[in-house]
């Protein structure tokens, strides 16, 4: 073998090695970036809950009592996703995340009688 063939195999070898490197970059770069987003995302959705929530009137601590109650247990952090103002205070509903030792559960919540109960 030559040296001119040898230096060509390591050349080559070398740019398979960063190629390689590279496409490893950058899918951990994706996947940092769709984590933020997704967090981004979530946070808004809750912010514009939270907003509407407190527009028709609802009692958040009244909500929260209620989902941590539905929770049958303790609960490490509740999170407001959604608000539905259906017509009438009965159709109303909520949707909590409650996250308790790692993983998460829905809450969905509804009023009856002005109170608010699992549904």
């Amino acid at each position: 073998m030559s040296t001119l063939g040898l230096i060509l195999i390591i050349l080559g070898a070398v740019l398979l090695v960063l190629f390689v490197g590279g496409m490893i970059a950058v899918s951990r770069r994706r996947k940092a970036t769709e984590s933020r987003f997704r967090e981004q995302v979530e946070a808004a959705n809750a912010a514009l809950a939270r907003a509407h929530a407190e527009d028709k009137g609802w009692e958040r601590a009244t909500m929260e009592a209620a989902a941590r109650e539905a929770a049958a247990g303790p609960v490490d952090e509740l999170h407001l996703l959604e608000v539905v103002d259906k017509p009438g205070t009965d159709a109303d509903e909520a949707v909590f995340r409650a996250v308790t030792g790692g993983q998460e559960r829905l809450i969905r919540l509804g009023r009856r009688e002005g109170a608010w109960i699992p549904l």
